[in-house]
């Protein structure tokens, strides 16, 4: 679509010839002879230059006029405008730490065919969901095991976010849990994180055993940083030994940051884990929209120049004609006997 930057311009259109009106035109002063046939001799080469006369009429008021309408046409700055481009910024980090200590091996849910899974596949599944429609977020992964490690960074490509889901095996970050660990490497992503909310939703089936932060402590560093901490219990509550659930750590984990403490005892409560986190951490997009703009001021400045130059050229070879070996032997004179004007070669 075409626009006009500085449409107002236009508004100077008629300024020459409000000029025009209101200053007075300029009277050259220029030596001339009286002669009682001047009227005869005007009219003669009146006659004689229709063409010469039409031309200069031209070149006197159209193409001035013309060079005028361009000149403001291109100062107006004309552009064309784009379809506009929108992007959408995200307004939360959601980190998810994934626990991939042994007892996730444990084959006590089922996937979406009805088949026994273990716990880390049925994780995959609706974890996955889950992170494909956080949509405006910046999504990271952290998993842990014996330590903490940095599995995805945050990024708003989702789908690679649940690739490098997907790519995670039980044990390989260690047969045992530190969660405190995964917090403390949760806590550190976040310091380079401007948006205005940051949340941690963390998954595992066992108590805390090899962290040397310990993970209460790690979530009140959180909450002292405005991080809000979500923690899933996936395992039984009644094992003991280092595969226990710390039901009791897990719920003040969250009570501390500010989340809330979810126990999935199977897949259909994993998935309804999920869809009351959706409705807790309500999605924000904030979109940015650019209206891209391409200048066409050249185009109208380029017409004024070809247009004047074929002005001036058409002028140059007019008077170049006007002056040629013909022109210049025809002459005017006045017959001493009739008084009469006469063409001579």
């Amino acid at each position: 679509m075409l626009s006009f930057a500085h449409l107002w311009i236009f508004a100077l259109i008629p300024l020459p010839w409000l000029l025009r009106a209101i200053l007075p035109p300029r009277l050259p002063s220029q030596v001339a002879v009286r002669i009682p046939f001047g009227e005869r001799l005007r009219a003669a080469g009146e006659n004689g230059n229709i063409a010469t006369r039409t031309a200069k009429k031209f070149s006197k008021h159209f193409v001035p006029s013309l060079l005028w309408l361009l000149i403001l046409t291109a100062v107006a700055r004309p552009q064309w405008v784009e379809p506009p481009v929108s992007k959408n910024l995200p307004t939360r980090d959601l980190l998810l730490l994934v626990d991939l200590s042994g007892s996730m091996q444990q084959e006590d849910f089922t996937n979406a065919e009805g088949k026994t899974v273990d716990r880390l596949s049925a994780v995959k599944e609706v974890a996955g969901d889950f992170l494909e429609r956080r949509e405006g977020d910046r999504v990271g992964l952290v998993v842990f095991g014996d330590s903490a490690f940095l599995q995805a960074p945050f990024s708003t490509d989702l789908s690679l976010a649940r690739r490098l889901l997907d790519e995670t095996a039980i044990g390989m970050a260690g047969p045992r849990t530190a969660f405190g660990d995964a917090i403390g490497l949760g806590i550190g992503l976040f310091d380079e994180s401007d948006v205005p909310a940051k949340t941690i939703i963390a998954l595992t089936d066992g108590n805390d055993t090899k962290s040397q932060l310990p993970p209460v402590e790690a979530a009140r560093v959180a909450a002292q940083r405005g991080i809000r901490i979500h923690t899933v219990a996936i395992g039984d509550p009644t094992t003991v030994g280092e595969e226990k659930l710390d039901e009791a750590a897990l719920k003040e984990v969250a009570q501390t940051a500010g989340g809330s403490y979810f126990y999935a005892a199977d897949r259909e409560a994993l998935a309804e884990i999920y869809e009351e986190l959706d409705r807790i951490e309500t999605r924000e997009v904030k979109t940015v929209s650019h209206v891209p703009r391409r200048d066409l001021f050249y185009w109208p400045v380029l017409a004024a120049l070809l247009i004047s130059l074929a002005e001036k050229l058409f002028g140059l070879r007019h008077r170049a004609h006007a002056s040629g070996p013909l022109a210049a032997s025809k002459s005017v004179r006045v017959n001493p006997l009739s008084g009469k004007l006469e063409a001579t070669e």
